[in-house]
């Protein structure tokens, strides 16, 4: 079906891509819906896996924990979400998702815009700074456990 006339989005119509950090599945975006302001992904997250610290030049983001529990972190704060809990994080934020916690964790992300203006869309997103100092220590300075992410999620 075109996505120009797709008003719902059920299973089989979702997206699916594995990344370095989740398994997604893509319930709106341009290629789905006929959205240019919501981006919605359902992030599949496995124990002891993280999204390090980047962030979203242009594009606001809620994260919504659906199932186990997120060690959000928003700047150098951080909360413990459980399900039905949010983070919202401004553009140009930095912030990482982790879950040190032996049961999986899925929670939604939702951006906006969908679509940015092509002098915007340039830049990368989202832009990784989790091996830049004060981010890759600061959860090690709190005693918090090292993610794994990147290619030892293939193994």
């Amino acid at each position: 079906m075109n996505p120009q006339d797709r008003r719902f989005v059920q299973l089989a119509d979702a997206i699916r891509e594995t990344n370095p950090w989740t398994n997604n599945e893509w319930l709106c975006r341009p290629d789905v819906v006929a959205a240019d302001k919501l981006l919605l992904v359902r992030a599949n997250m496995a124990p002891g896996c993280c999204h390090p610290f980047h962030y979203h030049p242009h594009r606001e983001e809620i994260i919504h924990v659906i199932y186990g529990r997120a060690e959000q972190w928003v700047g150098t704060d951080y909360r413990i979400l459980g399900p039905g809990e949010i983070a919202h994080i401004p553009p140009g934020t930095i912030h990482g998702t982790y879950n040190p916690h032996k049961e999986p964790l899925v929670f939604l992300a939702i951006l906006s815009p969908a679509v940015l203006p092509a002098h915007l869309a340039k830049d990368p997103d989202p832009h990784d700074v989790g091996t830049e100092e004060q981010w890759v220590s600061l959860r090690r300075k709190r005693g918090l456990p090292e993610c794994v992410w990147g290619e030892a999620l293939k193994a």
